[in-house]
């Protein structure tokens, strides 16, 4: 599909260089689309395709910030490997060789507290990620006070573990204290190839306001689908807009190479 004509967002993104600038990129809600569970959505290979080039155009510039795990990004990704921000800022890789980690796993008798079948019902989707572990009730809205709750009672056996909520579209997540995808963008900023280029995130959620909140103190632009926070340079309708708005910087780079 193209551009929508006087597209305002498109427009502005149409022109950024991608010599100059260090593209960050959430994945669910932002370049693809939410499924029923995070492990029931679709990557074309034209999307695949296009982040590859990216990476190349970007002189490796590009990172994904999300809060899946690496690994999971790189099963859905694959056989594309990029820098990545994973986990809600829990882990970070600027390359092959420079993989870090910001947090130790959660206990197990936590892990499998929060993640008792028995009371939470069939329709809450568990994602253990070691260290978080978060609870999906996107077939199941209706539960949301439910989720709350257990929580809040594994959370209370555990008084001396200290733990953070991170609440998404029809999600929680358990995580440790100061994982943060703001701080770990920054971070990355300090590495090559991303240092000293202006740092552009498209986010979606509110698991991306740490991010929103960084970039007027390193310089970046921000750019978010389908929701309002301060300080945007533009808004995308949904994912679909900004594959478009990707495959456009793809065309306009290898027509300034």
């Amino acid at each position: 599909m193209p551009p929508i004509a006087n597209d305002p967002v498109m427009d502005v993104f149409a022109k950024l260089d991608l010599k100059m600038i260090a593209l960050l990129l959430d994945v669910d809600g932002t370049i693809i689309d939410i499924g029923p569970s995070p492990t029931e959505v679709h990557v074309s290979d034209a999307l695949v395709e296009s982040l590859r080039r990216l990476f190349d155009l970007t002189g490796g510039a590009m990172a994904l910030v999300s809060g899946r795990p690496i690994a999971d990004l790189d099963r859905l990704f694959s056989p594309v490997r990029l820098p990545a921000v994973g986990g809600h800022g829990a882990e970070m890789r600027v390359d092959e060789n420079k993989v870090f980690y910001w947090a130790k796993p959660l206990p197990e008798d936590l892990r499998k507290c929060l993640a008792d079948r028995a009371t939470l019902g069939p329709d809450i989707l568990v994602e253990d990620k070691r260290y978080s572990l978060a609870l999906h009730y996107r077939s199941a809205p209706e539960q949301a006070k439910h989720v709350l709750h257990h929580v809040k009672t594994c959370r209370a056996a555990f008084p001396d573990e200290p733990t953070e909520l991170l609440l998404g579209k029809a999600m929680v997540e358990i995580l440790r204290p100061g994982i943060s995808k703001g701080e770990s963008t920054r971070k990355l900023m300090a590495h090559p190839p991303f240092s000293g280029r202006i740092p552009v995130f498209i986010g979606d959620d509110v698991t991306d306001e740490s991010v929103f909140r960084v970039l007027p103190e390193i310089g970046g632009k921000g750019f978010s689908v389908n929701r309002h926070f301060p300080g945007l340079t533009g808004i995308f309708k949904d994912p679909a807009h900004v594959r478009d708005a990707l495959n456009t910087l793809v065309a306009n780079g290898q027509t300034a190479a």
